[in-house]
């Protein structure tokens, strides 16, 4: 996974990483973000499961003034947070269908349209998506569209979970004692 990350991290093709809950997917994105030499402070993580569907495209794409209910200023969404940088969607298969048809377009373009607006604007985000889900099942089920799965996956970084990785649990293990004994010592720096 790290030799596949570091491959794919000089690029600016879409990735897909994929694994269990608790797998590092967004250590990895962070490394991807690092490594591609983009700008440190445009890594934008966006949690999709808990964005409420009414709202999603808003906070993903932005919206304009008088858009709908509430509206009462123009509003920029994730992706012009991210403009120059990484976009990080986490658990991407929760967004509803009609969001993910506006994704598609977003990565097949670069256009980004607010909601309310009469046209979009160019930005350049580097995608990096990460989901739990059983893509395969979901694309059958109807639940996650195919078209948007091949345009994201041009990268995919698989993480096995720590079970499959046993040799790692030392690692781990010492790394935590670290971090335990460095709060001890230095309180503030947590």
């Amino acid at each position: 996974a790290l030799e596949v990350t570091q491959a794919l991290a000089d690029s600016a093709v879409p990735i897909l990483i994929r694994g269990e809950t608790g797998t590092g997917k967004e250590l990895f994105a962070r490394l991807v973000h690092i490594a591609s030499g983009r700008p440190r402070d445009r890594f934008v993580p966006v949690n999709c499961a808990a964005i409420p569907e009414d709202l999603v495209e808003s906070v993903l794409f932005g919206h304009r003034k008088g858009a709908f209910t509430g509206a009462i200023q123009d509003q920029r969404g994730k992706f012009d947070l991210a403009d120059g940088g990484t976009l990080f969607l986490d658990e991407l298969g929760e967004l509803p269908m009609a969001t993910q048809a506006k994704l598609l377009r977003v990565l097949q373009d670069g256009i980004v349209e607010p909601v309310g607006a009469e046209q979009g604007h160019q930005v350049d985000v580097r995608i990096v998506a990460a989901t739990n889900r059983d893509v395969a099942k979901a694309i059958r089920k109807g639940e996650f569209r195919e078209d948007l799965y091949y345009r994201l996956c041009v990268g995919e970084i698989l993480l096995p979970p720590l079970r499959e990785r046993r040799s790692d649990i030392p690692k781990l293990a010492l790394h935590l004692l670290h971090r335990i004994n460095a709060t001890i010592r230095h309180p503030k720096r947590l």
